[in-house]
């Protein structure tokens, strides 16, 4: 089997469990050496026994395959954890070279009945978590472009939500932290192009634990891969990651149940220049008023439609 990230090594956070645990098998089928994080301790099971650790799992699950995998337990949204885990994978297989920000938590709430901590906790997770590790991941490429004097090899491919394309009433915190990161994403992609990084940016939909409740309503089919199986995310992920994806950076990318698109980024729909040196309020009003008048109500600059979107 062809193997093209042979020799690279992965991170991926939140890699226990669904999306996050295809990725990393996926990384590991294609060749990759892969650092499985995951934020907890061993749990066990009554006997005083210690058991494994639920990302020691998927890496006992991909050296079981034939790869090559290394746990890691810590909160990627601590930063000196994510210091550390960065290190674990310069230190153990010599250099890391791609990364796959995954790891989040849900807390939703109506924007009226959402509490400080339920915003900050998933800000901190989603949107810091994704910052902590992509700043020492881009402190260790340009080192080691600078010592070397050529492009280093680097992929960064982060998780964003159609919460945050579509709109999502009950999801402010996790919308916004979703939006912060393509901000982050297309920040990187210009900053680290000169050595040799890519950054891109994937809106999967898939039915895992975090995401059950949100797809109840969506009956597995009864035979043959659910159209929301994280398998069919994964393969993405993987091509991000690979060397044939070189020329792709900064992008959007929505992708489930065998389906990808690619996103434009946002047009000018309109624009009103001023008469006078600046503008006033009434020919504010003369302008604006008109041009939204019968505008639907629901069209907002959110872009409901990628949620129709779905293979033919």
């Amino acid at each position: 089997m062809d193997q093209p990230l042979k020799r690279r090594t992965a991170i991926v956070t939140g890699a226990a469990r669904g999306l996050g645990r295809a990725e990393a098998l996926e990384l590991a089928r294609l060749g990759a050496n892969v650092i499985v994080n995951d934020f907890g301790q061993p749990r066990r099971d009554g006997t005083g026994a210690a058991d494994t650790s639920p990302a020691e799992q998927v890496a006992e699950e991909i050296r079981a395959a034939g790869g090559t995998a290394t746990p890691h337990t810590g909160d990627v949204a601590d930063h000196a954890q994510a210091e550390e885990l960065v290190r674990l994978a310069v230190d153990t297989y010599g250099q890391l070279d791609i990364l796959v920000n995954n790891a989040g938590i849900l807390r939703d709430r109506m924007i009226f009945s959402m509490t400080e901590d339920e915003w900050d906790s998933v800000i901190r997770v989603h949107l810091k978590g994704h910052y902590n590790t992509t700043h020492f991941a881009a402190r260790h490429w340009r080192e080691r472009a600078k010592s070397t004097g050529a492009p280093a090899y680097g992929r960064i491919v982060n998780t964003s939500s159609e919460a945050f394309l579509a709109g999502s009433a009950g999801q402010p915190n996790y919308a916004a932290a979703k939006g912060g990161i393509v901000g982050l994403t297309t920040s990187t992609a210009l900053a680290l192009a000169k050595y040799g990084v890519t950054a891109n940016v994937i809106c999967p939909r898939a039915r895992t634990r975090m995401t059950e409740d949100v797809f109840a309503g969506f009956a597995e089919p009864d035979e043959g891969l659910d159209p929301l199986a994280p398998e069919h995310v994964a393969p993405l992920v993987g091509y991000l990651a690979s060397p044939a994806a070189a020329n792709v950076n900064g992008q959007l990318l929505v992708v489930h149940g065998g389906m990808v698109a690619v996103v434009d980024r946002p047009r000018v729909q309109a624009k009103f220049d001023s008469a006078h040196a600046t503008f006033t309020y009434d020919e504010l009003d003369a302008l604006l008023t008109p041009h939204y008048k019968d505008r639907p109500p629901n069209e907002t600059f959110a872009a409901a439609e990628v949620l129709s979107l779905k293979r033919d």
